[in-house]
């Protein structure tokens, strides 16, 4: 479906070459394109080599001399006055702490730029089909310079408008084919989450350590559990990431995961969480975007370790920390780029380093002593390049080490074909060769991995 959508895409921008100029004005000019050296987050990115959070990923693909747009190609400056900015939810900000999270950027964002009320057109409740390129093309007729769209699912439809209004910028979040598609005026963005969820795990296993300690149940019985969307690389990733962190302060640590196959479902997430519980888990965390499962860790008295949002005005005696992506870094840059007339990355990850990762308030009340202490210590060390989550000495696989010619699926395909060696120097390199995740493997530790 998804590779249909695409080829359907460029016939149909095609046939609009002439036709469609009338609502879209195409500016870009091929002769214009740079030499493919990207500049991010302050750093050069040259020779296919990226330069993440000011640590240097060698090989990656991240830049692959892809990085202009369409606007940035004219050089042409606007003034911030003149900037309107469109933004696709997938749901509404008053019922997903995912959408909620993007909100709170935007507002972040609008404020800290002065951006008035008209200038920031926001659309909620926008399915991942169909209706995405809709509200896309709505927002393009609106005078928006720049349209962003916050979920996976809305890639190929970002895309489709893409291809036919060349003079706007499409940004997306989560997505995984920028820099396969080529497209000037198509940009994906994510943040090395997958850090703050190592580090939320460090606090969940000083909490198991601490429950052990007080002998409320023995370190082989030091289970948790994870209430996940989807069997996705990006799941997997955040899941395994967790485990590994709560793994490196709590050895004998397990876990198991549930899949609500859904983004957003308040029962399916609770009753996740529920039999995750009666299962013996001791604690919870998730990938998904409701309350229901803190809440139900809150009603059964088990510690809960969320996403995106501070839950301990839902789970005051239960809930310990959150990790998040703050995406306020992002739209800045985005916005600064089109106002200055300059490129806008192809594909863009930001961390701690630049903001892009956070830690919400550690709810003290509940977590164990000394693990204020052992967040400022990992971040320092994720900021200075010291620490690598998915480093090979410290998980196995199918009993086994990962092999250093280990290769994962980078450049998407219908059949997720492994493409791309992924281990440098020691440790699979996450959100190197492309910004959205690609560890899709089940590690030793996670034993119980079964479908909601």
């Amino acid at each position: 479906m998804k590779k249909t959508l695409k080829i359907l895409a460029l016939v149909l921008s095609l046939c609009m070459v002439i036709g469609c100029f009338a609502a879209c004005d195409n500016t870009a000019d091929d002769e214009t394109l740079t030499d493919g050296n990207v500049v991010s987050d302050g750093n050069v990115v040259s020779d296919g080599n990226v330069v993440s959070d000011g640590n240097v990923a060698t090989e990656g693909n991240v830049s692959d001399g892809n990085a202009t747009a369409g606007d940035a190609a004219d050089d042409v400056a606007l003034d911030y006055s003149d900037i309107k900015v469109g933004f696709i939810f997938l749901h509404a900000p008053t019922d997903s702490t995912y959408d909620k999270n993007f909100m709170n950027a935007v507002e972040e964002v609008q404020a800290n730029l002065g951006l008035s009320d008209d200038q920031v057109i926001v659309m909620s409740d926008i399915a991942e089909s169909e209706a995405c390129y809709e509200a896309a093309m709505d927002l393009v007729d609106q005078g928006c310079n720049i349209v962003f769209g916050d979920s996976f699912g809305h890639e190929d439809y970002l895309i489709q408008a893409a291809l036919e209004c060349q003079d706007v910028q499409f940004c997306h979040a989560t997505g995984d084919s920028a820099l396969a598609e080529d497209i000037p005026n198509f940009h994906n963005a994510f943040a090395h989450i997958y850090e703050g969820r190592y580090v939320a795990g460090i606090v969940a296993g000083m909490k198991l350590n601490e429950m052990i300690e007080n002998g409320e149940f023995t370190a082989e019985e030091a289970k948790m559990g994870y209430v996940g969307a989807f069997p996705y690389a990006e799941v997997i990733s955040g899941y395994t990431s967790f485990y590994l962190g709560a793994k490196s302060v709590c050895p004998s640590v397990t876990m198991e995961v549930r899949y609500t196959n859904s983004w957003f479902d308040i029962d399916a997430e609770r009753t996740s969480a529920i039999a995750l519980i009666e299962s013996g888990c001791k604690l919870i965390s998730q990938h998904a975007d409701s309350e229901g499962a803190p809440k139900a860790c809150e009603e059964y008295g088990i510690p809960n370790v969320a996403y995106n949002v501070n839950t301990i005005n839902m789970g005051p005696t239960t809930a310990l920390i959150s990790s998040k992506i703050n995406w306020a870094p992002y739209m800045t840059y985005m916005i600064d780029c089109v106002v200055k007339g300059e490129a806008i990355d192809t594909d863009w990850c930001g961390g701690f380093n630049t903001g892009s990762v956070e830690l919400t308030e550690l709810n003290t009340a509940v977590a164990a002593e000394g693990t204020q202490e052992a967040i400022d210590a990992a971040i320092e060390a994720f900021k200075n390049g010291e620490l690598h989550v998915y480093d090979t000495a410290t998980f196995t696989y199918n009993g086994e080490a990962l092999a250093d010619d280990f290769q994962a699926d980078v450049v998407p395909d219908a059949a997720y074909t492994a493409d791309t060696d992924v281990v440098v120097d020691g440790y699979f390199a996450e959100s190197t060769f492309r910004s959205a995740p690609y560890f899709s493997i089940i590690i030793d530790g996670i034993t119980a991995v079964v479908e909601g």
